[in-house]
């Protein structure tokens, strides 16, 4: 049975192949369009889903949508009638948004894909719904407590739920406009960065920060119960009226700065103001597990998270500090491209009542569940072009010859094996470098990726060996990159931050220069570390990777960032990473097992500026 599940026309449009509940092909649309989280009707996921399950439309059984744009409508129609003819914004986007796409979606998927399947018509998941299902049914547990937080799906912002054998089901939620995925959001507004796409510097930011504003924000914007539910005091926001995230007059008032302008500089009040939102959102999540447990998951040990607020992976350190539930897996695309996952596998398992046998470590596959390319793909390609190409034939001298360079402190492009599915890079489209070198994160941040210099790197470690850097044990593995935790205090190097940063001194350059342990490259200012634990299982190419760089250098970890620049989608093709490696001052590139050296490359010209071709993040 082939089930092709489609997320769109919010932000982060996907499509999903699952045939009898296997994960055939998952990707995102931005990967193929390079147009960051696009939104669009995937058509180009889904021929590559087809492509990849070697079948056509019709020979899709069903096909899923991850929205019931009904609901959405009625959210939209009640949020007009609530703001008493106030609503002009609202009505506008309506006409545009719900009345002429979404409740059309069956038409627009209809020619997108070609046909609606054999069925000849499309069905409809709730979008928590989805969201829940994409994190309960991936995961390697028979039964979970289920809790999903993001922006705002058709009514729902927050549920809590449980999974049970082949059924989910929502037990509890929170309803718009209260949303601590929108409370995130508009902070990440007033700090000056981008929704959606600025939520992660956002993030990275709250440790240079101290959170003093945490008081005020509880007081004024937040009203916050011991049970982790909330409601939000909406005379601060201007969401709901459809224009911009705040009502800048009243921040302004309340925090006595004015909303900073993008791409200017940031001041230690900003960096305060993401610590303590980032401090209550982890009160409130920490919260809402303690009640779930308590009201609905007493005997059940496991807890699954998904939605976008679940990629907050410095909450989810906090989480599974507190021992409130034995063992945590979180979606890796927990964004809306994994609701079109969710979609599928509730279709499968729940309406249709299929079996589920649950598999270890995951259903996941690693997220590897995109596109590939064969050795004679890149080979032709690589001729064709008359680019200079190494290719090592013995196995142990290629992955030697990699630790080589890295342990030289060369930076290196790794695109191999299929492509990632979600937001992280995991070692398939990765940029990869030495986490010893203390200069190595601004080096990254400033020469190759073309960003802030603040912004932390994340650790590719083996997982045999993370409890040796980390205060991670191999139990709680991270493979997915969610979890974030401290460097072992014996490999810290003493750092008072407030030495470097205060109201006089801004200047974030000399802090991110500064050792703060023997792995300083990927070692935030307050040591913890965004980690990825790698096993031989999910992934033996980047595993010996890293294998042959220990056994060089006595370290098991490196550096991993995402194969792209500011602003681009992570890279998708051969070309792609070509052209990524010529325009930054990455030195090698590895394609599969072909190598390329950066001075061995003809001059590389571009008919335009590449820099115009991405919007900031």
């Amino acid at each position: 049975m082939n089930i092709l599940g489609i997320s769109c026309l919010y932000h982060d449009s996907a499509a999903v192949l699952l045939r009898d509940g296997e994960i055939i092909a998952a990707a995102q649309e931005e990967r193929f369009t390079r147009i960051k989280h696009d939104f669009s009707v995937p058509e180009n996921a889904i021929k590559y889903c087809l492509r990849e399950g070697n079948i056509t439309d019709k020979e899709i059984d069903y096909v899923v949508y991850y929205d019931k744009p009904l609901l959405t409508l009625d959210r939209y129609v009640k949020n007009i009638l609530a703001l008493d003819g106030k609503g002009k914004a609202v009505l506008a986007n309506m006409c545009e948004s719900v009345l002429g796409e979404k409740l059309w979606i069956h038409e627009k998927l209809r020619s997108g894909i070609g046909s609606l399947g054999k069925h000849g018509k499309l069905l409809v998941c709730g979008h928590h719904i989805s969201h829940a299902s994409s994190a309960f049914y991936v995961s390697p547990y028979t039964e979970a407590i289920i809790i999903t937080n993001d922006g705002v799906g058709e009514w729902a912002t927050t549920t809590i739920g449980i999974g049970r054998g082949n059924k989910v089901k929502v037990c509890n939620e929170i309803d718009y406009p209260h949303s601590i995925g929108l409370l995130y959001s508009a902070f990440t507004y007033y700090c000056g960065f981008k929704v959606n796409s600025g939520d992660y510097k956002f993030m990275g930011l709250a440790p240079y920060g101290a959170p003093i504003y945490y008081e005020i924000i509880k007081e004024k914007l937040i009203d916050v119960k011991e049970d982790g539910s909330y409601r939000m005091n909406m005379e601060y926001f201007d969401y709901q009226n459809g224009r911009t995230m705040i009502r800048d007059d009243r921040f302004e008032e309340l925090f006595g700065r004015p909303r900073r302008k993008a791409e200017t500089n940031i001041s230690k009040f900003y960096m305060d103001i993401a610590a303590s939102v980032q401090k209550l959102v982890e009160e409130i999540i920490i919260a809402m597990a303690r009640y779930a447990k308590k009201e609905y998951g007493q005997n059940i040990d496991n807890l699954v998270l998904a939605g976008g607020v679940a990629l907050n992976c410095v909450a989810n350190g906090k989480l599974l500090d507190e021992k409130i539930f034995d063992h945590i897996w979180v979606q890796p695309a927990a964004g809306d491209a994994g609701g079109a996952l969710g979609a599928a596998e509730y279709l499968y398992y729940d309406y249709l009542d299929n079996k589920r046998v649950v598999e270890k470590p995951d259903k996941q596959k690693g997220s590897y569940l995109g596109k590939a390319y064969h050795l004679k793909e890149i080979e032709s390609y690589l001729k064709w072009n008359k680019y200079p190409f190494q290719y090592i034939e013995e196995e142990e001298d290629f992955f030697c010859y990699i630790a080589r360079m890295i342990e030289k402190g060369k930076v290196i492009g790794l695109f191999q094996g299929r492509m990632e599915f979600g937001p992280r890079a995991l070692g398939n489209r990765s940029i990869i470098a030495d986490a010893r070198s203390k200069e190595m994160q601004s080096k990254l941040n400033l020469k190759i990726k073309f960003r802030e210099s603040f912004r932390p790197f994340a650790p590719s470690v083996l997982r045999e060996r993370v409890s040796d850097y980390f205060e991670l044990d191999e139990i709680h593995e991270s493979p997915y990159m969610l979890m974030v935790e401290k460097v072992r205090p014996e490999r810290r190097i003493s750092f008072d931050l407030s030495q470097y940063l205060n109201e006089k001194n801004d200047n974030l350059l000399p802090i991110v220069n500064q050792e703060r342990s023997d792995i300083p490259a990927i070692t935030h200012v307050d040591y913890s570390a965004r980690i990825q634990t790698v096993d031989e299982e999910r992934n033996p190419f980047y595993y010996r990777v890293i294998k042959a760089f220990e056994k060089l250098t006595g370290c098991g970890v490196i550096v991993n960032t995402s194969f792209n620049v500011r602003g681009e989608p992570i890279v998708c093709t051969p070309k792609e990473a070509y052209e990524c490696f010529m325009r930054t001052n990455m030195d090698i590139l590895v394609l599969e097992r072909f190598i390329l050296k950066k001075e061995e490359q003809p001059r590389f010209v571009e008919d335009e500026d590449w820099r115009e071709k991405y919007e900031l993040d």
